[in-house]
């Protein structure tokens, strides 16, 4: 049985109004026009569908049945329209953002953007260590998202973060020794801060493990090898806070910020820096992993 979605979608109008003069308005049909398509659709399915009185427009059991399934078969299609309709917009957009940020949202946010936009072309820089503000700055790329000690001045805040130090569960630090560090190479914000703020009260200090992966630096905190910085939403199972032993001092918060470049931006550049800042509200803060404090 083949039934035009035509039908079908008169067929939902006139059930969802509870009038033909209604649905015609709502499809932008005359009021014989809708008649004779329910008629035509009655005719197909060889039942009645609607009851007609002078007063009221209500629909049969068989009616009631078709609806649900006209209603899916509609949302179907509409989101297959919306799935392959040309985009009016094309181009390239060149993104940087630290590996702390993007997380597993990376593969959501590009797969909604490409479906959405298909014409578009992505260029993806992930790196905890890439000044991200050149770069932008320079033209190499179209926007970012950029971590900030405190309240970002520039951009679009995102959301806020705090920086804590992290060990594993089963690391302890001879009386006496330096504090053993893993950070990512310069520039790193977490290295920044946290060297900054150990040499501001003469904490000793050593870096004994450097890797450019958020992978291997969380492997060197697991080990038991070394102490790092890490927003507290990074803390892993296995790992826990040790802020104010050994001698490490509060550290302060951090701030996610879009920025973009300083020439005009692309319809492109618009749309997926939009879709960054609207996929971060609903998000909201992101859920803490488990993790146990001392």
């Amino acid at each position: 049985m083949n039934l035009d979605p035509a039908l079908l979608r008169t067929f939902v109008a006139v059930h969802e109004t509870g009038s033909f003069t209604r649905a015609a308005e709502r499809l932008h049909l005359t009021q014989s026009a809708v008649s004779h398509q329910i008629r035509r659709l009655e005719e197909q399915l060889g039942r009645p569908l609607l009851q007609r009185t002078t007063r009221s427009l209500t629909p049969t059991e068989d009616g009631e049945d078709l609806l649900p399934y006209a209603q899916q078969i509609l949302l179907a299609l509409d989101a297959l329209g919306q799935r392959f309709r040309p985009s009016p917009i094309s181009g390239e957009v060149r993104f940087g953002a630290p590996e702390n940020f993007v997380g597993d949202r990376l593969p959501s946010l590009l797969c909604q953007f490409a479906r959405a936009f298909p014409s578009v072309r992505l260029d993806v820089r992930v790196n905890m260590q890439l000044d991200l503000r050149a770069l932008v700055r320079e033209g190499e790329l179209d926007l970012a998202v950029i971590m900030t000690p405190g309240d970002c001045e520039e951009g679009r805040r995102i959301r806020q973060t705090q920086l804590v130090w992290v060990a594993a569960e089963s690391f302890d630090l001879p009386k006496g020794s330096p504090v053993p560090l893993a950070f990512f190479p310069s520039p790193c914000i977490n290295r920044r801060v946290g060297i900054s703020a150990l040499d501001e009260i003469g904490v000793q200090w050593q870096t004994v493990f450097t890797s450019p992966s958020q992978q291997g630096i969380s492997a060197a905190i697991l080990s038991g090898l070394a102490v790092s910085v890490l927003p507290r939403e990074d803390v892993e199972e296995g790992m826990r806070i040790v802020d104010g032993c050994y001698g490490l001092p509060a550290l302060p918060k951090a701030s996610f910020a879009l920025i973009c470049s300083g020439e005009e931006k692309t319809p492109a550049a618009q749309a997926f820096g939009q879709l960054i800042l609207d996929v971060s509200a609903k998000a909201g803060e992101p859920k803490t992993k488990k993790r146990r404090q001392r």
